[in-house]
């Protein structure tokens, strides 16, 4: 009889994350993981003290993978990247995006913005490209936010399917207009 294969936390964690990736943490258990690794439920246990502790661990990967695509540096204008890239993540992972951010909560606009580890660098970003000021940024941010996080929204549901150029120059366009009506005032 072959030995049994030692599973890491890491192999364990790579295989739920995919699976989350795929499907959600709906349709993630200790039987859906054996079955992808080809095992009992035992390695998983063996190395996690709970499902609660496998889905934290996963949830920070998940994390990470949209840290990532915020880090991004391109040509564009660091303000326009955040949004591009914040789009990007909800078009090419639908399932990662509306678990960090289609969930319920209580968190009013601002809270929501500054809650996520991005925040405070954004509404600097942005202070360089409108020349407002720190509060005035926030403020006009939650307005750029809102768009561009319904943008997300309706990409990562299927809802409507835009091409990158599309994305870019809906982007643009709306966040000049928000900033003109809003030094208008």
């Amino acid at each position: 009889m072959p030995p049994n294969k030692k599973y890491t936390k890491e192999d364990i964690t790579n295989i739920a994350y995919e699976i989350v990736k795929q499907e959600g943490f709906e349709n993630l258990n200790a039987r859906r993981i054996a079955k992808e690794l080809k095992a009992s439920v035992q390695p998983i246990f063996h190395n996690f003290a709970s499902m609660e502790e496998l889905k934290n661990v996963v949830y920070k990967k998940i994390y990470e993978t949209y840290q990532e695509y915020m880090e991004r540096k391109t040509e564009k204008p660091a303000y326009k990247q955040s949004g591009l890239s914040y789009i990007a993540f909800a078009k090419e992972h639908p399932e990662l995006f509306k678990i960090l951010f289609m969930q319920e909560t209580d968190n009013s606009p601002e809270k929501f913005i500054m809650a996520d580890s991005e925040g405070e660098d954004i509404i600097k970003k942005g202070q360089q490209l409108t020349g407002l000021s720190y509060e005035e940024q926030k403020k006009f941010h939650v307005k750029v936010f809102m768009f561009t996080h319904g943008i997300a929204c309706l990409l990562a549901t299927k809802t409507v399917k835009l091409k990158d150029s599309e994305i870019e120059e809906l982007l643009a366009n709306t966040v000049l207009e928000l900033l003109k009506g809003y030094k208008e005032k």
